[in-house]
C-alpha cells in the first residue's frame, strides 16, 4: 500500500502527525482534536500498527522537546500525551467498528 505520490503510508502519517502535533501544542481546540481523530482513523485504514503510531509520536515529541526551552517541557509532554490519546482513541474506535469487539 502506498500513500500520497507513491510514498509509503507511514511517511505520509509521520508528516501529518508532525503538522497535527505542532498545531495541537499551542491550542487544543476542537479543530486540532478533529485532526487527531482523523489521524487515528487514517492510520488504521492504512494498516499502520499501533507500535508505529506510538514510535512516530515518541520521535516527533522528542524533536519538539529538543528545540524547546526547559520551562515548556512539562507542557509539551502533557499536551503531546493528550494528542496521542486522541489518536489512539480514534484508532481503537475504528478497529472496533470494523472488526467488532
Amino acid at each position: 500500500m502506498t500513500g500520497t505520490g507513491g510514498r509509503p503510508p507511514l511517511d505520509d502519517f509521520t508528516q501529518d502527525y508532525r503538522a497535527t502535533l505542532l498545531r495541537f501544542l499551542p491550542r487544543r481546540d476542537e479543530a486540532a482534536r478533529e485532526s487527531a481523530y482523523e489521524l487515528g482513523r487514517r492510520a488504521f485504514v492504512a494498516g499502520i500498527s499501533l507500535l508505529d503510531v506510538c514510535r512516530v509520536h515518541h520521535e516527533l515529541t522528542l524533536e519538539v522537546f529538543g528545540s524547546a526551552v526547559a520551562e515548556d517541557h512539562v507542557d509539551i509532554l502533557t499536551k503531546s500525551g493528550e494528542l496521542l490519546l486522541d489518536v489512539l482513541a480514534a484508532y481503537d474506535m475504528t478497529h472496533r467498528s470494523v472488526l467488532g469487539p
